[in-house]
């Protein structure tokens, strides 16, 4: 594994937490603990980046950009992706969390 995958890595895992916060804060219904929604948010956004890096084209990091490791990490795919891959993840576990409460 190279720098550049490595730092595009922690990128998705970070983006894929403030996702994944953002969706808890908001479903206060669902009694989800801080490390639920750490992991779904981060599992959610490096599955979120690599499902869109491959919708647009590429993979979680652009071979053309890899001479700068930081400008290829911080791409469309690896923020956006990573934030609505960690949302929709904790949104998911949210739900479920909630439903089997009642």
């Amino acid at each position: 594994m190279d720098t550049n995958t490595l730092v595009a890595i922690v990128v998705q895992v970070i983006a894929g937490i403030i996702g994944g916060q953002a969706v808890g804060a908001a479903l206060k219904q669902a009694a989800m603990g801080q490390l639920t929604k750490i992991l779904g948010g981060a599992i959610g956004g490096v599955g979120g980046a690599a499902i869109l890096g491959s919708l647009l084209g590429g993979g979680t990091v652009d071979p053309a950009a890899a001479a700068a490791a930081a400008g290829s990490a911080f791409n469309l795919p690896n923020l956006a992706g990573g934030v609505g891959g960690g949302a929709i993840l904790t949104g998911i576990i949210g739900a479920v969390m909630n439903a089997m409460k009642k």
